[in-house]
């Protein structure tokens, strides 16, 4: 029996079989729950077919988190298919990769708005979207991966700092507003990853590396921590926390030097 028998979790997020999103994805199947994934654009979906077919996931479509129309398509064709939704994974997150790149007072005021809309207001937006059909189901769980870079200046992290400060806000607010439907929403904050998102991060290995040297465990994280931790939060296990960020970093953000 797994911790998640019977309940139905969509996954935004996936890219490729390094992503944060496909480690959960691959936990919440092992846990007992139908999984449905998205896509975005022909290029991923040729990575994400093989992968949500390895797990029996349903695809229900490419997504743009930044249309409103993909947005209600997704969630059209979810309603249909499965009528309701227990869990919904938000791990979508975008900056310019020159903003990335050089100092953040450089960063255009377009591409500071197009951060934050993909990074932070597409989990607001998708919310929106998932609430009738978790009130369907007598409430739910929503998740958003962060990073520690939301709550310190991490150097060549930028805009996406400011944007996942923004998301974690998102999180607290969304949980004041969903609560009463019995809806939580908590977003978890994971340590460096090679991921293709981190791949634009300049010296990404350098940041690990650091991180790993001075984390108490001392180690790399492992993608399936991020993967149980998920679950544990969207399921019953974690049913009274709503509202949190959750560090899965090998205890890194508690350390001083």
């Amino acid at each position: 029996m797994g911790i998640v028998d019977n309940s139905r979790a969509l996954v935004i997020g996936v890219a490729n079989e390094r992503s944060l999103a496909w480690a959960i994805a691959r936990e919440l199947k092992g846990q007992g729950a139908e999984v449905g994934m998205t896509y975005q654009g022909e290029t991923l979906e040729k990575r994400v077919r093989p992968l949500a077919a390895s797990i029996d996931a349903h695809i229900f479509g490419s997504l743009d988190v930044s249309s409103e129309a993909q947005i209600e398509a997704v969630f059209a064709a979810l309603r249909e298919r499965w009528g309701g939704l227990d869990m919904l994974v938000h791990a979508v997150a975008y900056a310019e990769r020159e903003d990335l790149r050089d100092r953040f007072i450089s960063v255009s005021r377009a591409g500071f708005a197009k951060a934050l809309e993909i990074s932070a207001y597409s989990l607001v937006a998708l919310a929106r979207a998932a609430e009738p059909l978790m009130e369907a189901r007598g409430g739910g769980s929503i998740l958003t991966l962060t990073y520690l870079g939301a709550v310190r200046a991490v150097p060549n992290y930028n805009v996406m700092g400011v944007a996942k400060a923004a998301l974690e806000a998102c999180v607290r607010y969304l949980a004041l507003d969903l609560g009463p439907k019995n809806i939580r929403v908590n977003a978890l904050s994971a340590g460096p990853a090679r991921t293709l998102s981190s791949s634009a991060i300049r010296d990404y290995y350098t940041m690990a590396h650091e991180t790993e040297g001075r984390a108490p465990l001392s180690r790399a994280m492992k993608p399936e921590e991020v993967g149980t931790m998920a679950v544990a939060l969207l399921s019953c296990l974690a049913g009274g926390v709503t509202g949190q960020t959750v560090y899965v970093d090998l205890g890194y953000s508690i350390t001083g030097l």
